[in-house]
């Protein structure tokens, strides 16, 4: 935040404390989302905080196109203003809940998040530079879970035939995906960080 940028995949990103400041490990997600999008694809990225999924894999894919959605205006405004940094024109903004259904209609053949996944009584014990990052983004309920179920909820129908999901998860939280996986009819893949540790997961039927 005292630099006001920060690196990420490829690309630079502007931050303020409206967003999270992107980590590396949320790369691994981002090379997923290259790898297994299919030619010409749409993505819809769900609480996209200062853009950073959405502009990276837009770059490193430009043949595809997708809409990035947040609940926070000021954090959309931040991510429309990385996605022009970026030189990144295929992507629309959208503020929504993900937690309300009946959203919108357009099906994707990937939705993908980073979504708040902390369980409430953590928050507490988090780093202490956490602390000055917005808990709308770190705050996932008494589980950590709450958003997940929500998008599963609200957004299957948002799918293409042979679409998916893709989410990163706390490196704890490898079990909580695969519970999610069978609850919802899903196969699970599981991706991995640089650290060895458990990061993000694909969900597909």
């Amino acid at each position: 935040y005292i630099l006001g940028k920060w690196g990420f995949y490829k690309e630079e990103y502007f931050v303020t404390p409206d967003c999270l400041i992107p980590r590396a490990d949320t790369e691994v997600l981002v090379e997923a989302l290259r790898r297994r999008a299919p030619d010409g694809g749409r993505f819809l990225d769900l609480c996209t905080g200062s853009g950073c999924i959405a502009v990276s894999l837009a770059n490193a894919r430009p043949d595809l196109s997708g809409v990035a959605a947040d609940l926070s205006a000021s954090a959309l405004k931040l991510a429309r203003k990385n996605a022009l940094h970026n030189g990144v024109h295929t992507l629309s903004f959208l503020q929504m809940d993900v937690t309300k259904p009946g959203i919108f209609s357009e099906r994707f053949d990937c939705i993908c998040a980073n979504p708040p996944y902390i369980r409430t009584s953590a928050l507490s014990a988090l780093a202490p530079e956490l602390a000055f990052e917005p808990e709308m983004a770190l705050d996932g309920g008494v589980d950590g879970l709450c958003f997940y179920r929500a998008i599963f909820e609200n957004f299957e129908n948002n799918l293409l035939p042979g679409g998916f999901f893709a989410f990163e998860f706390g490196y704890d939280q490898k079990e909580d995906a695969a519970a999610l996986a069978k609850r919802y009819g899903y196969f699970f893949d599981a991706i991995m960080d640089y650290g060895g540790n458990f990061r993000a997961a694909v969900f597909t039927k």
